[in-house]
């Protein structure tokens, strides 16, 4: 059989070669990409760099907001940033964690990163809505019922909480049921549903029993508000009795649907 022609040859070679031109563009896409993949190399190694080891991106301030009580320097020398370290590095969740051990008064707080070099600390600090006596200090009760801080002079427009309910006595029964801990939350949520007006003059919350929580306000007037249940409705029901009868001394409202006051 008979090879190809010298022309047909011609054609193969001229085929697998391609145009000069051809050649070149394809030698300079090749350079196009090797050149890409070592820079996307060297960019990848330098943004690590600029994170971790440069000194452009290290914690240099740390500013603290939201503060009442407690002062700024005690948030950020309980919160130990790292001030010098990187920024990407800060352990938010660790720092947060830190504060409300070591602050309980701490509720919540955000740690947050304000580049190139500050880390915030958003504060919001827990309210008391009773205050438990304490020897000669008193222990300040949240909303929550949670007991956070103790400090030797009364908050002003916070109630004492009085807890006479004992393992002896007309309470005793609801103290063996519920405990302590639960008559203490029943007065919290009492004190959480008072009117405005009321709570700001409450004295005391006194609690007798789970059914037999009352309040004492600062001019004398007493209110038996009864359990912690139906607090919205006896708040209402307070407030209209309070306007009905100005110069009554003691208000009812254990059952909100029939209010009752007496004295004058």
């Amino acid at each position: 059989m008979a090879g190809p022609t010298t022309a047909e040859r011609g054609e193969r070679q001229q085929e697998s070669s391609g145009p000069p031109s051809a050649r070149r563009i394809g030698r300079a896409r090749l350079r196009t990409i090797v050149v890409l993949a070592v820079a996307a190399a060297l960019l990848g190694g330098g943004g690590t760099w600029v994170l971790y080891g440069s000194q452009w991106l290290r914690v240099r301030h740390v500013s603290v907001s939201g503060t009442l009580v407690l002062t700024p320097e005690e948030v950020r020398e309980a919160a130990a940033v790292p001030v010098g370290e990187p920024m990407i590095s800060v352990d938010a969740e660790g720092i947060e964690a830190r504060l409300r051990r070591k602050l309980p008064r701490i509720d919540t707080v955000d740690v947050v990163r304000s580049w190139p070099q500050g880390i915030g600390l958003k504060v919001i600090e827990r309210t008391p809505v009773l205050l438990v006596r304490k020897g000669g200090k008193f222990v300040e009760v949240d909303d929550d019922g949670v007991r956070f801080a103790t400090v030797s002079q009364a908050p002003k427009g916070v109630p004492l909480l009085e807890l006479s309910a004992s393992r002896t006595g007309p309470g005793a029964a609801s103290f063996r049921r519920f405990g302590t801990g639960r008559l203490v939350r029943e007065a919290v949520r009492v004190a959480g549903d008072l009117p405005g007006t009321v709570a700001g003059a409450t004295r005391t919350v006194q609690v007798r029993s789970y059914d037999a929580i009352s309040l004492e306000l600062g001019d004398g007037r007493t209110v038996a508000w009864g359990s912690g249940e139906n607090g919205r409705a006896k708040a209402r029901a307070l407030t209209a009795l309070m306007k009905a009868a100005p110069g009554a001394r003691h208000f009812d409202v254990s059952v909100p649907t029939a209010p009752a006051s007496s004295g004058s």
